[in-house]
C-alpha cells in the first residue's frame, strides 16, 4: 500500500531515486517489474506490473472505434513503458514521459494505494490549489459520509 507525498529531484539523465521506504515494496510487489505511463491530468503513473496488467486489459478490451476509448488507449497504453529500478533504486523516466508531464528538476511522488503518481512541482501545486478551491463543495459520490 503506497501512501505519502515526497518531494524529489530528477538527476541530469532523468532518473528518479525512489525512497528506500517504497523501494522494497515496489520491487517485491511484482518481482521488480514496473510500468510507467501517462495520466490525462499530465502526471505519470508508476505501477508494479502485476497491478497494471488488469488496468491495461480493461483499457484494451473496449472498442478502438470509439474515439474516447481510442484516446484512452493511446494515452495509457501508448505511453506505457516496462521499467525496473537500477541497482541504486533509481527509475529512468523516458524523455517522452518527462516532456508529457513537464517534469523538470523538482518532482513529487504521491502514493495512491496500488501505485504512485509522479507530478511536476508546478503541476502538483496546481492540484493542491484546485483541491483547496473545492473546500466548500459537497463531497463526491461515495465519500458523502466520510468523517475525519
Amino acid at each position: 500500500m503506497f501512501q505519502g507525498a515526497t518531494e524529489l529531484s530528477l538527476d541530469l539523465k532523468g532518473r528518479l531515486a525512489i525512497p528506500a521506504r517504497h523501494r522494497e515494496a515496489l520491487v517485491s510487489a511484482s518481482g521488480g517489474q514496473l510500468v510507467l505511463t501517462a495520466h490525462p491530468d499530465h502526471c505519470l503513473l508508476l505501477y508494479p506490473a502485476s497491478a497494471w496488467e488488469p488496468i491495461r486489459a480493461k483499457v484494451l478490451a473496449v472498442s478502438s472505434l470509439d474515439k474516447r476509448s481510442a484516446s484512452y488507449q493511446r494515452l495509457l497504453v501508448g505511453y506505457a513503458n516496462d521499467e525496473t529500478l537500477d541497482s541504486t533504486g533509481r527509475l529512468l523516466i523516458s524523455p517522452a514521459l518527462r516532456k508529457f508531464a513537464q517534469l523538470e528538476k523538482q518532482v513529487w511522488l504521491i502514493g495512491q494505494g496500488s501505485h504512485f503518481e509522479i507530478w511536476s512541482d508546478a503541476g502538483w501545486q496546481r492540484q493542491q490549489e484546485a483541491f483547496l478551491g473545492m473546500a466548500d463543495e459537497p463531497l463526491p459520490p461515495g465519500l458523502e459520509d466520510l468523517a475525519l
